[in-house]
């Protein structure tokens, strides 16, 4: 399919190797997700962002200051238009947010994750030709594609019978397979797959989370879930993979054979206890990314529809 392909439901002209299968998600793809709606019921996905938020510990933490209040235009004095035929004293708040992009719920661009000695990410662009003083020059979060598309959940840990599973406890396909086979659900080329450990659901009690980080699926499960054609694979946790890898050469594998070798965009800590709750495994997943220029990834709202 080319980047002109009328078929697609949106158009990706101009940015060749850029943007992945979720971009090649056809009309008719959108359509069949959008009929799926039956109830009219919207799940939030994501998890509630904040100064001190639990934050992988490679990302800088979040912050959120005043910038502008009504005490401090009014006492500084340098907004003239607020200072006639203003009797209402009318006045604003505004802040700075300042934060990594891949704080709370969150999709991983292709420029987010290197290997070799060039430092090379997906699409045949590296350190050495593609990023510049503000980013990357390709495959950043410009290039990502608003992605509608049918949804499944596959409640890894309720089909073991937990609340939470244990800290870089590992989930291979088969584990997925089952979880699927006990849910009476099937995955489908084009999906966005959505992946529970139940780690969110200790949200945002940092101290609580601390013991059961790093469960996660590994290159097995990685490479499956390739195959049956995903878009985009996402998981309640910081990193989606088991952590500390198992792969003795690789200590973020996952992301390499998902982000790198395959195109399929990550998406992290997403709020999945709602969709659990309900037995709500297969929807409608709608997730769109900011087009920031140079950004390694982008903070997102996704919603589950059903």
């Amino acid at each position: 399919m080319t980047t002109g392909d009328s078929t697609r439901a949106f158009t990706t002209v101009g940015r060749e190797g850029e943007v992945g299968p979720a971009g090649d998600l056809s009309r008719t793809d959108v359509l069949t997700a959008l009929r799926s709606v039956t109830q009219g019921r919207i799940y939030d996905l994501e998890v509630e962002r904040f100064r001190g938020m639990p934050i992988h510990p490679a990302h800088p933490q979040m912050e959120v200051v005043s910038f502008r209040t009504p005490r401090g235009i009014r006492n500084q004095g340098d907004q003239e238009w607020l200072k006639t035929r203003n009797s209402a004293n009318m006045s604003f708040i505004s802040e700075l947010v300042m934060g990594t992009v891949h704080s709370g719920t969150h999709i991983d661009a292709f420029a987010h994750v290197t290997v070799g000695e060039d430092n090379h990410w997906h699409g045949g662009f590296s350190a050495d030709d593609h990023l510049g003083d503000w980013g990357p020059l390709k495959g950043d979060a410009s290039a990502l594609p608003p992605i509608i598309t049918r949804g499944v959940l596959i409640d890894v840990a309720g089909h073991k019978g937990v609340k939470v599973l244990e800290g870089s406890e590992g989930i291979s396909s088969g584990d997925l397979k089952d979880a699927l086979a006990a849910q009476s659900t099937e995955l489908r080329p084009r999906d966005a797959v959505l992946i529970r450990t139940g780690y969110c659901s200790l949200y945002p009690d940092g101290e609580r989370m601390k013991p059961y980080f790093g469960s996660g699926i590994n290159a097995d499960a990685a490479r499956w879930l390739a195959d049956q054609g995903a878009v985009v694979v996402g998981g309640d946790t910081e990193s989606l993979e088991q952590l500390p890898s198992a792969d003795p050469e690789n200590p973020h594998i996952v992301h390499t054979v998902l982000l790198i070798e395959h195109g399929i965009h990550i998406v992290e800590m997403v709020y999945l206890e709602d969709l659990a709750a309900d037995k709500q495994y297969e929807f409608l997943f709608i997730a769109c990314g900011l087009k920031i220029r140079g950004a390694t990834g982008s903070m997102i709202r996704p919603i589950a529809v059903v």
